[in-house]
């Protein structure tokens, strides 16, 4: 039985779904052709962990769930951007290169 790797678009795509389908799409997906999109994914689900790390905080708590749904929106955005084929930055967190 063959395995075959996941095209640039799919894994892409499926690096923003979870922080386990990151890990699918790193192992098993397009990892050069799909970097820039790798990268985005992570710094989305590390700002996800982040933000549930501080949304403990009692005082700040509530100003972190509008934070979230910032970060989740700009995890949409960056499906979109992957289903389209484009590398297009994601706002706010496109910035943040942690795969070289």
């Amino acid at each position: 039985m063959e395995v075959t790797e996941m095209d640039r678009k799919a894994t892409g795509i499926v690096s923003y779904l979870t922080i386990v389908g990151w890990f699918v799409a790193y192992f098993a997906g397009d990892r050069d052709g799909a970097k820039f999109h790798l990268n985005q994914g992570l710094v989305v689900h590390l700002t996800f962990i982040v933000l549930a790390i501080m949304g403990r905080i009692p005082i700040i708590g509530w100003f972190v769930w509008i934070l979230r749904i910032v970060a989740f929106f700009c995890g949409v955005l960056g499906v979109v951007y992957a289903f389209q084929d484009q590398d297009k930055e994601i706002p706010l967190l496109g910035i943040i290169k942690l795969l070289k």
